[in-house]
């Protein structure tokens, strides 16, 4: 199964509840942190409710 690196690039101060709590649910803290998720249905719609604010990267 393909994974995914997923990086915080922009704080989420001053948006939604919602994301902030996605990008929680994503394991994403601190700005430039780094999380890897396995492919899926699931963790492509999270990426997609905070694609402004993170940096997505396919693992090998």
């Amino acid at each position: 199964m393909a994974k995914l690196r997923i990086t915080l690039v922009k704080s989420g101060i001053g948006y939604a509840q919602v994301q902030r709590r996605t990008l929680k649910a994503l394991g994403l803290h601190r700005l430039h942190q780094s999380a890897i998720h396995n492919d899926n249905s699931s963790v492509r719609g999270m990426i997609d409710k905070v694609r402004h604010l993170i940096r997505v990267e396919e693992e090998n």
